[in-house]
């Protein structure tokens, strides 16, 4: 039996309890403060003795977001057993030269383990974790020490690593999301090779994505990936071209601006039209329920990130983001406090990662100030 048919069978109650959107839970409080605290306590509940969450001998990816939700909750300190326990789960996959080298997706865990340990840092203890983290991300994306010049495709990218390192979207807006968290600022030269990659991977006919299928869809969205001729998870469009959504073109929305770019750039320009004409919190744009609390985290990032508290829809209404992102998470809750998708495409019926997305969306989405 494989992890992922595991983790469907072992989560069918709760996927029972938590397939259908609910009402802001009846009558109990919907508010982000109080479905952050129902989420924490479940996750609490569901850390293993080694101090894991749904944790494989070698992939220590979810706890990681496990403990990053937590801790940017603001209801659980880096002293707490549970917190405790989950770092030093996490440590033993630090190497000494910096990064997770050993875990089956080490660029990935590495981004993620370093966004933990930065919201646990305290008095320094986790400088060197962090900066070598951070060292070993940037040694591992693709550039001129690979042989890949700024006319490659893969320039700039970032894959899983381990066993699979063609880079995508994905991977690298989180190791940008890493870099930009921990410290490392927007001119640093890692990031603005990473921006090449991330224009390449958008549906933008122009200077910056030289990809021949750039023009054919051109609505400012993006794909999963530019490398080997190019591919979308939400497939080919009608006519040609690669069909662009949601939950990319957030998190290469996010990207743009954490690369430095700024609201006149004709990049942010176009993914803010995409996002605009595409606006919605009931599903995942192009995926349908597919990947949605993947959507919700990247949601939430980007436009706290972007600092707008309203974005206007393609009927010209002006939408109080966070309040739609609230009332959504609100109506998928679980009685437990947990968020689990009833579509287990890209692990999302694992609980304890989507209920670590919903932390994350929550944290991101709380005002700042």
């Amino acid at each position: 039996m494989s992890r992922r048919t595991a983790l469907g069978l072992g989560v069918a109650g709760l996927v029972t309890l938590s397939a259908r959107p609910r009402r802001a839970l009846g009558r109990q409080d919907a508010s982000p403060g109080a479905m952050a605290a129902k989420a924490v306590a479940f996750l609490r509940s569901r850390q293993g003795e080694d101090g894991s969450w749904s944790g494989d001998r070698d992939e220590p990816g979810i706890t990681a977001l496990v403990l990053t939700g937590l801790l940017r909750s603001g209801q659980v300190t880096p002293f707490e057993p549970v917190a405790r326990k989950g770092l030093a789960y996490l440590e033993q996959f630090v190497s000494p030269e910096g990064g997770l080298p050993e875990a089956s997706h080490a660029n990935y865990a590495t981004a993620i383990a370093i966004m933990a340990f930065h919201e646990a840092n305290r008095d320094g203890r986790y400088d060197a974790v962090v900066e070598g983290g951070r060292e070993f991300l940037k040694a591992k994306q693709w550039d001129e020490t690979e042989g890949k010049g700024p006319d490659d495709v893969f320039y700039g990218g970032a894959g899983y690593g381990g066993r699979s390192d063609r880079p995508d979207l994905s991977n690298t807006t989180f190791m940008v999301e890493a870099l930009r968290e921990t410290g490392l600022p927007a001119d640093d030269p890692a990031l603005q090779k990473a921006l090449v990659f991330i224009s390449r991977s958008q549906n933008l006919d122009g200077e910056f994505n030289d990809q021949p299928w750039a023009g054919e869809v051109d609505d400012g969205g993006f794909i999963y990936t530019p490398a080997n001729g190019g591919s979308s998870v939400a497939g080919e469009a009608t006519g040609g071209g690669l069909r662009s959504y949601g939950s990319m073109t957030y998190a290469g929305f996010k990207s743009l601006i954490h690369a430095g770019l700024t609201r006149d750039d004709p990049r942010v320009e176009a993914a803010l039209g995409f996002i605009r004409a595409n606006y919605t919190l009931e599903e995942n744009p192009g995926l349908g329920q597919a990947g949605l609390y993947y959507y919700y985290q990247a949601f939430a990032k980007a436009l706290a990130a972007f600092g707008e508290p309203t974005i206007t829809d393609a009927g010209g209404t002006e939408r109080d983001w966070r309040a739609d992102l609230t009332a959504a998470l609100a109506g998928r809750q679980g009685p437990r406090g947990e968020w689990v998708n009833p579509s287990d495409r890209f692990m999302e019926g694992d609980p304890n990662l989507v209920t670590a997305y919903g932390l994350l969306a929550l944290a991101a989405a709380r005002p700042r100030g």
